[in-house]
């Protein structure tokens, strides 16, 4: 009897990630959620590293306190900032080795605060800017909420402005799956 495992696209991105990333490096959690993604940069890059987390709902800072508290993780390498991720140069100003962005709503959270699309597309040239060569960046893009699939497309349309010459980008999406299915960019500096 064969297991049947069911790939979530984050778990895609963590695959990914994984590969880049080692104990001290520097990464940026751009949408920290309820901070699974903080939680899985931590652990691999350890106290010697740095974990910089952005949110702009206080309900996502404190859901991510409680799951480092449960961690025993409240002392580590890992800065909370409550702001949004298109303010990532006001915290972040060292090269870094990976950035993480989950595209949409809080889960479980309000529905009506949405990552929008000039904020996200600010933030994801700020971190190619700060981002290492050989360096990654995940984007997992949910949009089937009011808004998502106008920052989908303008998301789209400026990952496509991204030189080959400079950086690979990779694009996964469910072919036989309804109802907006995530969409998974992985972007890598050459």
């Amino acid at each position: 009897m064969s297991n049947t495992v069911k790939l979530r696209p984050t778990e895609f991105a963590h695959i990914a990630i994984e590969s880049k990333i080692q104990k001290g490096s520097v990464v940026i959690d751009a949408t920290l959620g309820n901070g699974y993604d903080t939680l899985f940069l931590y652990n691999i890059v350890g106290n010697e590293g740095k974990v910089f987390s952005f949110d702009i709902q206080v309900q996502s800072l404190q859901n991510t306190e409680a799951l480092l508290q449960k961690h025993n993780l409240q002392h580590s390498s890992i800065t909370l900032i409550h702001d949004g991720h298109e303010n990532i140069k006001k915290y972040v100003n060292e090269r870094i080795d990976a950035a993480m962005f989950n595209l949409g709503y809080l889960p479980k959270g309000n529905k009506d605060i949405i990552t929008k699309p000039d904020t996200t597309i600010k933030a994801i040239s700020t971190v190619l800017e700060l981002l290492n060569r050989g360096g990654i960046i995940s984007i997992v893009i949910y949009y089937g909420h009011k808004g998502g699939i106008h920052e989908k497309n303008c998301v789209l349309d400026y990952i496509e402005t991204l030189t080959y010459e400079e950086y690979t980008v990779l694009q996964c999406d469910y072919i036989n799956h309804e109802n907006n299915p995530p969409v998974v960019l992985l972007i890598e500096k050459k």
